[in-house]
């Protein structure tokens, strides 16, 4: 761990910031003396990182190299920051005259002394690790920093699926689906238990993804994780948003704004109504099941089940005589290897008899250790799936009992609890088979509490943040970036089966991201090994420890006694916070404090403190180092001009709670930003030509900033512009400009959309416009394979351009919202929308019929049909689209919904639709 540590200084202090320092009269030689240090203690780590689990000394010493390495870096960067903001010029400029104004501003004797102080203590560091038989390991080997190259040799190679396989469900399957559907004496709870990793939550997500006759039984669905920190209002009011499918703005805020009991009363009333089946996944005590029950409708007159999981049999009982219990079983040795084989062995390792013989026997041997536990065998499989040869088998093979004998901090952390004995060592195993970048990424993930879904592109801008992923991994002229590296990384950590997917995106690409439970239980054991990550809860009173990494969760119980002590090492600070608490309840001047007293931060993660007013001190600019601030969510009236100090941000999200709030024009000093996400409303104009790094710009408002700078902004990879887009259209003629990198677009106006700015993009896969298109303006779409996802809002469009829009080739996703008033009927042709799985239709007012040939949408999976007033049935030929399963229907006429029912006219076309939903009937006019 300290090994990655010194690399990622290494790699820091090779930065043109510090390049710059070294010009610096009887400095630089300090620097480069300090470099030469770390990279000789660098040889050290590899061999000491691997002896310290035996050795106590050892690892108290690689502690305190890590710690001057950190040091190191922060005195560097302190010194140049502050010399550069005092002369109000850029970094690079200033840095430039250092020889000649250091006298000035700062004793240059004191900062090459404590340079030199930190390299002293490294080298006798590495003097005494010598003196304990730790080894210099020279050469490179995979794991110093991530290769693409090895990366995607790796995804080619071993192609398992992303989607956890599944082996041996078959029976249990069946039994749950019996359970759940039958009629008479049926009961109202089924719960699932077993210990950790035995693959409950997999036996139900096959249960309620994947089973027909599930879709058909039930009529609405909900799948919540309760976790050991439940929050009953917020569970209650994910079920209630998604049986209902609330997927507008709109409804999700109506049901946030409910209170507790009328959450529960709605819940009910739906669950009476209709056939529900609603999943609580890991729900760990009887106070967090209680919380929950006023809003299960449990002993009273209804057709919803409740399936839930638990490790705990008592939990699994709670409902009694309304429940069926069934406990998630082990594997057998032939489910066992057939699960072991999906994942580490390779379609090429199979046509050859001979390795794969080998293997087979190493492999085998191998899972007599799992207990035929999923988890511990998916681990296991992706730890071994990377080592093509046998050599390197037999290496992890050998390891296996040397992790057994040792046991692992997870046994002492659970003493006693006997669901661990078949897990801990392979989670250990594959922790430690990490390449040393991968680690700490890894480590990051504690950062998030349990059953959190990780938003995959904010954990990339978090991982750039904090340096862990290396700008030297594009080499060979590569034109992948830094969120490229980081999403490599991710699918590497996924591929070892140690990140599980939540989500995916229209691109198929990964979306969202969490840790199983037992893995995240390694992820803060090693956490708090490496000191890498602290936790503070304020359910009662607490400090802040002297740490670089924190993470506060603030919950409406949190007592009024958080207080930052002063801490010059901290460089991460990310809160959670439960909606429902009260910001009122800390000190006003709570931001003032971590301004001053954490002035070494990088992230600064203060999202969705709404309830009350959020002040952000006017010194904000003083925390020079940041790199990562999020305000998103956040009730921030008033944003201060100092924030133009923060020359190192690379994301800056300023998704305010608040309206019209004043932007200052400082950003354009922010030159290394990255990812700009502006207020939806705000007041200023403001320059942006000199942020040429920019990747996202979203919120931009067109009528306040000139938007003739894109042109200069060529990086940019998503782009949201809302109004004062009229005179693009002569710019981008009279410039030519290509966006090629340009990946998402939304245009949101009250005037013509310029279609040119569209088609100057050629590789973009999310379009949305809002505004009027002229006819025929979207013919030069047909040839945008990269097209994934498309919303189309009262843009006008007319019958001709409808026809443009089926024949883009690999379109997934659209949105139709508000047509001409002329267009009253469509017709899908029969090779139209050949890939669309997810089709919306809403605000449709003068349409009264769709009609989809044969053949035409052969790949629709769901169908949303909302306040298209006049549109008299379902869309005929609805019926020969056997691919759909999903049919939700909002804000219809009482008519049009009768139609669909059981016995009514339509029902024949929709018959196979194994999930429909009705809601919100209108009255007829």
């Amino acid at each position: 761990m300290a090994e990655a540590v010194v690399s990622i200084v290494i790699e820091g202090l090779k930065g043109g910031l510090v390049e710059e320092v070294k010009f610096l009269s009887g400095v630089g030689d300090q620097i480069k003396h300090a470099q030469i240090e770390l990279l000789l203690m660098q040889g050290f780590l590899k061999d000491a990182d691997a002896k310290q689990e035996d050795n106590e000394v050892v690892r108290i010493w690689v502690q305190i190299i890590r710690d001057a390495a950190y040091d190191l870096e922060d005195v560097i960067e302190s010194f140049a920051l502050k010399v550069a903001l005092r002369r109000g010029g850029s970094v690079k400029l200033v840095l430039k005259r250092l020889a000649c104004i250091c006298n000035e501003v700062y004793n240059r004797h004191k900062f090459g002394s404590k340079i030199e102080s930190i390299t002293t203590k490294l080298s006798k560091l590495r003097s005494s690790l010598q003196g304990y038989n730790i080894k210099q390991i020279t050469g490179t080997q995979y794991g110093g920093a991530t290769s693409f190259e090895r990366q995607k040799e790796q995804r080619e190679t071993y192609p398992h699926v992303i989607e956890r396989d599944v082996v041996g469900l078959e029976k249990d399957i069946e039994i749950l689906v019996t359970q759940l559907v039958k009629e008479e004496k049926c009961p109202q709870v089924v719960s699932i238990w077993g210990m950790g990793g035995s693959g409950k939550t997999t036996l139900a997500k096959q249960v309620y993804d994947h089973n027909e006759a599930v879709k058909r039984h039930f009529d609405c669905f909900a799948w919540v994780c309760v976790s050991q920190q439940c929050q009953g209002k917020e569970v209650l009011e994910d079920i209630l948003i998604k049986l209902t499918r609330a997927t507008e703005k709109g409804e999700r805020e109506e049901i946030l704004k409910m209170k507790k009991d009328q959450i529960a009363e709605r819940l009910c009333i739906i669950q009476k109504e209709k056939k529900c089946l609603v999943v609580l996944d890991d729900i760990w005590t009887p106070d967090a099941w209680n919380s929950l029950k006023p809003g299960l409708p449990i002993g009273e007159e209804t057709k919803t089940r409740i399936l839930l999981t638990t490790r705990k049999k008592h939990i699994a009982k709670i409902a009694g005589e309304n429940c069926f219990v069934h406990e998630s079983r082990a594997l057998d040795d032939k489910e066992s290897w057939e699960l072991f084989k999906k994942i580490a062995i390779s379609g090429r390792d199979q046509t050859n008899s001979e390795l794969y013989a080998e293997k087979e026997k190493l492999g085998k041997k191998m899972l007599e250790h799992c207990a035929g536990l999923p988890l511990a065998i998916t681990v296991l499989a992706g730890l071994v799936a990377r080592k093509v040869t046998v050599e390197e088998w037999k290496t992890v093979y050998e390891n296996v009992d040397v992790y057994i004998r040792r046991g692992t901090n997870l046994d002492q952390e659970y003493k006693g609890d006997q669901e661990y004995a078949g897990v801990s060592w392979v989670l250990a195993l594959s922790y430690d088979d990490l390449p040393y970048r991968l680690k700490l990424c890894f480590l990051y993930l504690g950062h998030f509490p349990e059953d959190y879904e990780i938003p995959v592109k904010r954990l990339a801008q978090l991982w750039i943040a904090e340096g862990f992923i290396s700008s030297g991994s594009q080499r060979h002229g590569s034109v992948e970036v830094l969120e490229d590296v980081a999403y490599a990384c991710l699918i590497e950590l996924v591929e070892r089966c140690m990140v599980q997917v939540g989500t995916f995106g229209s691109t198929k690409k990964i979306k969202t991201c969490h840790l199983h439970d037992l893995m995240r239980d390694l992820c803060l054991v090693k956490a708090e090994e490496e000191n890498f990550l602290h936790f503070v809860n304020f359910t009662k009173a607490a400090t802040i420890p002297q740490v670089r990494r924190l993470r506060v969760y603030v919950e409406e119980k949190c007592v009024d006694r958080f207080a930052p002590t002063r801490n010059d090492h901290l460089r991460s600070l990310l809160f959670f916070v439960d909606p429902e608490y009260r910001f009122s309840k800390w000190k006003k001047n709570f931001l003032q404090s971590v301004v001053c007293n954490f002035k070494l931060l990088r992230v600064l993660k203060f999202e969705g403190i709404w309830r009350e007013k959020v002040e952000l001190p006017s010194n904000i600019g003083n925390l020079v180092h940041l790199r990562f601030l999020s305000l998103k969510g956040s009730r921030v009236e008033w944003l201060p001009s100092s924030l133009g100090n923060l020359v190192c941000l690379q994301t800056l999200d300023l998704r305010l709670s608040e309206y019209n709030v004043k932007v200052p024009n400082v950003i354009w000093k922010m030159k290394e930003l990255r990812h700009l996400y502006l207020p939806e409303r705000y007041r200023g104009k403001l320059k942006l030509a000199t942020l040429g790094n920019l990747q996202s710009l979203v919120n931009v408002a067109g009528a306040d900033c000139d938007l003739t700078h894109l042109t200069e902004l060529t990086n940019l990879r998503k782009l949201f512009i809302e109004g004062g887009v009229k005179n693009m259209e002569e710019m981008l003629k009279s410039t030519g400009i290509t966006f090629n990198h340009l990946r998402s677009l939304s245009l949101v106006t009250d005037e013509v959309i310029p279609m040119n700015m569209v088609l100057s993009c050629p590789h973009i896969y999310k379009l949305k416009l809002r505004g009027r298109i002229r006819e025929q303006s979207l013919e030069g779409l047909q040839g945008y394979e990269n097209l994934t996802k498309m919303s189309l809002w009262f843009t006008g469009l007319q019958l001709e351009s409808l026809k443009i829009l089926e024949k883009i080739p690999n379109l997934r996703m659209l949105w139709l919202r508000s047509f001409d008033e002329n267009v009253t009927e469509v017709v899908v042709s029969e090779e139209g929308y050949p890939n669309l799985e997810f089709l919306e239709l809403s605000f449709l007012w003068k349409l009264k019929s769709w009609r989809i040939e044969k053949g035409g949408m052969p790949s629709l999976r769901r169908l949303s049909i909302s306040l298209c007033s006049q549109l008299r049935a379902v869309p005929e030929g609805l019926e020969n689209v056997t691919t759909l399963k999903e049919l939700t229907i909002k804000y219809m006429t009482e008519r049009f919904c009768s139609r669909v029912g059981e016995g009514g006219e339509d029902f024949y076309k929709i018959q196979h639709v194994p999930s429909l939903l009705i809601a919100h009937i209108q009255e007829d006019r």
